[in-house]
């Protein structure tokens, strides 16, 4: 498990574990506390940096399945994709069985957006290596809505409907959902290997997603109005990029394979709900 404490790399490893599989969870940051609560579940917890091949191949060493993630806003593009490549390389080296890919974006090329142009490199050199491959490209994560780290005020409710539009339809997938699909790949190797899926529970435009917030938590989203340069300087311009190709680009997000592999996915009105009903059980700091 790459990025097993990271959110896509946690809900895969969640749900592995969940399963009955043996995971270990590979992170830079064996001591931190995400990956004390996945050794805490049954995981077995290594140390080890994408970049150390050595450290990778220790790592990997009797595995049946590895699942890889990288993420751009961590090192840069230029190290994802050298991280990317590592990751298959080592595989490869070590035997591995089948590769779950998390990667994202809609599958075309030179599209500017360097956070999804980056994982189409990668994969090509997966492909070249001959690794047993499934590839999964989550639409947007619900948790884009609450998750601070994300900077849901500004570019969730604020930004991105700026950029893509407020009425564009969008395509929504939990973190959780992702990892319940992952958990299936690794599963039923003879369904999925050679896939590659985008990933969709539910499509609905900012607008809607509003009035959804609305109608669940009897409030709007918070307001938090920012210019787009500002945002731009805080987070760089690939996000921004995005948006505006979202804006006008043309491509399939129908939920109907989703459903297909997972029909328990939730649409956005269930998933908020439930992350309101847990919100309100946790104990204030």
């Amino acid at each position: 498990m790459i990025g097993a404490t990271g959110r896509q790399g946690g809900a895969v490893a969640t749900h592995l574990l969940a399963d009955g599989w043996r995971v270990r969870a590979v992170t830079r940051k064996p001591d931190g506390a995400a990956a004390q609560r996945l050794s805490a579940h049954g995981a077995d917890v290594v140390a080890a940096d994408m970049a150390d091949r050595a450290a990778l191949s220790r790592a990997f060493a009797g595995v049946h399945g590895v699942y890889s993630v990288q993420n751009t806003m961590i090192g840069g593009v230029d190290a994802e994709i050298r991280n990317g490549k590592n990751v298959g390389e080592v595989a490869r080296e070590a035997g591995v069985r089948h590769v779950v890919y998390g990667s994202a974006g809609v599958g075309v090329p030179d599209t500017g957006i360097e956070s999804w142009d980056s994982k189409l490199s990668v994969q090509e050199h997966m492909e070249k290596l001959g690794l047993t491959l499934t590839v999964l490209r989550p639409m947007a994560f619900m948790e884009l809505m609450t998750d601070k780290a994300f900077y849901p005020a500004v570019s969730t409710w604020r930004v991105m409907p700026k950029l893509a539009g407020a009425d564009r339809p969008i395509g929504w997938i939990s973190l959780d959902d992702l990892g319940a699909v992952a958990a299936r790949a690794f599963a039923d190797p003879d369904r999925f290997v050679g896939a590659d899926l985008k990933l969709v529970a539910d499509v609905q435009s900012i607008n809607q997603c509003r009035e959804i917030w609305h109608a669940v938590t009897g409030r709007r989203p918070r307001p938090f109005p920012v210019p787009v340069w500002l945002f731009e300087r805080m987070v760089g311009t690939d996000l921004t990029t995005m948006w505006r190709w979202l804006r006008t680009a043309r491509f399939d997000i129908d939920p109907a394979e989703t459903r297909q592999i997972l029909p328990t996915a939730s649409t956005v009105r269930e998933w908020l709900t439930r992350r309101m009903a847990t919100a309100t059980q946790e104990p204030s700091s």
